[in-house]
């Protein structure tokens, strides 16, 4: 055997070893894309229902937004009307109630004086003064003059 032949013969070896080493990295290959092929697949069998559904859910939550919608403005109205009706209440009966409680004040301020001279007592002593509460959300509370006597 000459050189030339054993040159050949080792270039046929390591071309079969690399033919076969192809060959398998061939057949991995379809494997690989034959399961991704089916993959695919099942993902669009499922996917489609799924789109199904979640256009079914955009398309009745946009019913509800509307219907929110139509609310939200009845109730902007609602709320006009009720600002304009206490409006209104105010300027017709805000006047003269005003007018009553300060009758009702002037009315109870002279009565209490003249009972002050009657106790003999000045104006800071004056017993409507001690008497006083004040009410704050249904309660009563005593007021600031009647505790600065008692300290």
């Amino acid at each position: 055997m000459t050189g030339g032949e054993v040159a050949g013969i080792l270039v046929a070896v390591f071309w079969a070893i690399l033919v076969s080493f192809l060959a398998v990295v061939l057949v991995r290959l379809a494997q690989t894309l034959r399961a991704t092929t089916k993959l695919v697949a099942d993902v669009t069998e499922k996917a489609v229902p799924l789109l199904a559904d979640a256009s079914a859910t955009v398309r009745s939550a946009q019913t509800q937004l509307d219907k929110v919608d139509a609310i939200a403005s009845d109730v902007q109205e609602v709320t006009s009307n009720a600002s304009a009706l206490a409006g209104t209440v105010a300027s017709t009966f805000g006047g003269p109630l005003v007018k009553v409680a300060a009758f009702g004040y002037g009315v109870r301020r002279a009565l209490g004086r003249d009972r002050e001279p009657e106790r003999g007592r000045g104006r800071q002593d004056a017993p409507a003064a001690a008497d006083r509460r004040t009410v704050i959300v249904g309660r009563t509370v005593p007021s600031a003059r009647r505790r600065k006597q008692k300290g």
